[in-house]
């Protein structure tokens, strides 16, 4: 008995990819909002002055008037309502921060200016001796940057019988 010889297509297919890359520098910077606040017990409170005085009224942040970004502040008056008795009072007013100009970074380094909210600061990436070599049979080779920088080497084999 004899078998008939059996033929089949074979292929592979191999994929080979290289990316090396080096951060850019950038500066993530959130302003400090401007709040105002008043509590009390006993007090009574007005805003104006002369003919225009509001009784019950509070001052607070005049969003209609704005100083390169930050509100102007209308004060409260406030007088303890019945006199000789026990009264408190707490007020606190915190001017946010201003309207910033442009900012451009330098040497991989953005110059910021101190603000009352969170600042991040990221220098760029330096290359370094950086590099990657990838041959066709697979091998990478990667030889790290300065800060900031990365490299990917990847390949990929498929083989398929028909």
């Amino acid at each position: 008995m004899f078998t008939a010889p059996v033929y089949a297509n074979i292929t592979a297919k191999y994929v080979t990819s290289a990316q090396i890359s080096i951060d850019s520098p950038y500066s993530i910077t959130n302003a400090a909002p401007s709040s105002y606040s008043i509590s009390g017990n006993n007090i009574t409170t007005s805003t104006g002055t002369g003919d225009s005085v509001v009784t019950n009224a509070i001052g607070g942040l005049n969003l209609g008037s704005l100083s390169n970004g930050v509100p102007a502040l209308v004060n409260t008056n406030k007088t303890v309502t019945s006199a000789g008795s026990a009264f408190s009072l707490t007020e606190s007013y915190q001017a946010g921060d201003v309207t910033q100009s442009a900012i451009t970074p330098s040497s991989g380094i953005a110059t910021l200016p101190v603000l009352g909210g969170q600042t991040t600061v990221i220098s760029g990436g330096t290359a370094g001796s950086l590099a990657l070599t990838s041959l066709s049979s697979g091998v990478h080779t990667c030889t790290a940057g300065g800060s900031g920088t990365s490299c990917i080497g990847s390949t990929t084999v498929r083989i398929t019988i028909d």
